[in-house]
């Protein structure tokens, strides 16, 4: 099979490139793309379609990484693929891939009939966020496809949709099933950022996460508004707003460091403090500030990782307060033996669950403002371990202790942003979140995500 090489000037018309192949939407509408939970990893993943033809493909749906990559090898089977040449180093930076190299494409994985070893093309660094592992590989193009709000028909093309190539070693760690990985971080190849370059459309994207592996969440793109649950309840009309915080320092977020003093492409939010039934824990906040010299410090939004991680300095009287309030005569709960990796474990008999998850201590995220709260209830901060061999039966405190030497003190885990709609508007760099869904009797799998966008 023969791929053909773009002309060099590909990435200087790529928005009109796309806004011409690309068939023309109305205004109003979206597209979306169902976001499901993986049971043995508690991560979450999106559902597009890719190649021509077209085909069903489950991508991890990464929050921080800067661009998307997929498997490709030697059995990598579509009519619209292509390579991206390079003239320099400088050419494939500007593409977004940081552009460390430009390979040969006689060494890159699907082979190319017509390529002859003068055939330059840009190189990449696909890596995977969870298991921090990293490959030297090639940058190409193909069609993506998703649905739109208007239903399962027409698919909306992106029909230079580009991404990085990567074989099955990075797949380790990631849920069963995924060919790759879907890249929503702050950066020109994201998702959201092709999406809005090809439609036109806002540089705004929402995700609802799903609570559960039996039900889809959804994801919405190029669209502030509305998001219409089953019950026609538009959750746009709920959203808190609290300002998204760049790290000037990006250095450590990933393995290969592309750019000295480029910032992160995580998105960071302006926690300046903790309260547990409404009293305010013991922290030495200058923890939750970053340091705009090093990137230490402060709070991000990760779906790298299923539960919320905190600084030990934060962790011990974090755990110390939600104990201490348990034990209260409001709850009457008494810690039992921990299961890993959690420290703070209760006896699910011990526990009454209601529709907002098990009766415990309200954990409230106190943002740029007193008044702007992210309240945490038992269905977000308590999880469930279950082994009915060894007779385990435990409701445990979601947050794990990560030490003191990770480089952002609290990373908001996947746990915490379930049954949470999450709206990241980029153009006024900012977050707007529901909190649970569950306290209005709602859930991320209410949304009409059609059969046919659910693809595999």
């Amino acid at each position: 099979m023969s791929f053909p090489l773009l002309s060099p000037t590909f990435f200087n018309v790529i928005c009109t490139l796309l806004l011409f192949a690309t068939p023309r939407l109305r205004a109003e509408t979206v597209l979306v793309a169902p976001v499901s939970k993986d049971e043995s990893t508690n991560l979450f993943t999106l559902s597009v379609f890719l190649k021509t033809p077209l085909r069903p493909t489950k991508l991890y749906l990464d929050l921080g990484f800067l661009f998307p990559w997929a498997l490709c090898d030697a059995n990598y089977n579509s009519s619209s693929f292509s390579r991206i040449p390079c003239d320099s180093d400088t050419f494939c930076a500007d593409v977004g891939f940081g552009g460390l190299v430009c390979d040969n494409c006689t060494d890159l994985d699907p082979p190319d009939p017509k390529c002859i070893p003068a055939n330059l093309v840009c190189g990449s660094f696909p890596e995977n966020p969870v298991t921090r592992a990293g490959i030297a590989d090639g940058a190409m193009v193909d069609t993506l496809a998703l649905p739109t709000s208007q239903g399962p028909a027409p698919l909306a093309l992106l029909p230079n949709f580009t991404f990085s190539c990567s074989d099955s070693t990075l797949l380790k760690g990631l849920p069963k099933m995924v060919n790759g990985l879907a890249a929503l971080g702050r950066s020109k190849l994201s998702f959201q950022s092709q999406i809005s370059a090809a439609f036109s459309s806002p540089l705004t994207f929402a995700l609802c996460f799903p609570s559960t592996p039996k039900a889809s969440g959804i994801a919405f793109f190029g669209s502030t508004g509305p998001y219409n649950t089953i019950s026609k309840v538009d959750l746009s009309k709920s959203l808190t707003y609290t300002p998204i915080l760049i790290n000037p320092v990006g250095l450590g977020d990933t393995e290969i460091n592309y750019r000295i003093g480029t910032p992160s492409n995580h998105y960071f939010i302006d926690l300046t403090g903790i309260q547990i039934n409404g009293k305010r824990v013991p922290i030495n906040e200058s923890l939750l500030t970053i340091n705009n010299t090093d990137g230490f410090g402060g709070t991000k939004i990760s779906t790298a990782t299923p539960y919320t991680l905190l600084n030990s300095f934060i962790y011990k009287p974090f755990t110390d307060l939600f104990v201490k309030e348990a034990a209260s005569s409001a709850f009457n709960l008494t810690v039992t033996a921990p299961a890993k990796p959690f420290n703070v474990c209760y006896s699910a008999a011990d526990l009454t669950v209601k529709p907002l998850g098990p009766l415990v201590p309200t954990v409230d995220l106190v943002l740029h403002a007193d008044n702007v709260v992210w309240r945490i209830v038992g269905g977000n901060s308590m999880v469930r371990i279950k082994n009915n061999k060894r007779g385990v039966d435990l409701w445990c405190l979601a947050f794990v202790d990560a030490g003191v030497k990770m480089k952002t003190p609290v990373v908001i885990g996947g746990k915490q942003l379930e049954d949470n709609l999450l709206q990241f508007d980029l153009k006024n760099n900012r977050l707007g979140f529901t909190a649970s869904l569950l306290s209005r009797s709602l859930s991320c799998s209410q949304f009409n995500v059609t059969d046919f966008a659910r693809g595999n």
